[in-house]
């Protein structure tokens, strides 16, 4: 399995957190839609912490799994 370590950075403003949430917009749940956008292939991200609402981050480390 291999492993990649990404430094991300948001504003917060218009999310409801970090971890993914039924009827939610979440950090975790754009940064996935994105990947599977760019790649074609669906990963869990693994953040380093999670995040509040309305929380920003200016270099949160985040960890993608994967084959």
């Amino acid at each position: 399995m291999r492993q990649i370590r990404l430094t991300v950075a948001y504003d917060g403003t218009d999310f409801a957190g970090w971890q993914s949430q039924l009827d939610q917009r979440t950090v975790q749940d754009e940064l996935e839609t994105a990947i599977l956008r760019a790649t074609g292939i669906q990963l869990r991200v693994i953040g380093c912490g999670r995040t509040d609402a309305g929380v920003h981050a200016l270099r949160q480390a985040v960890t993608l799994r994967y084959d």
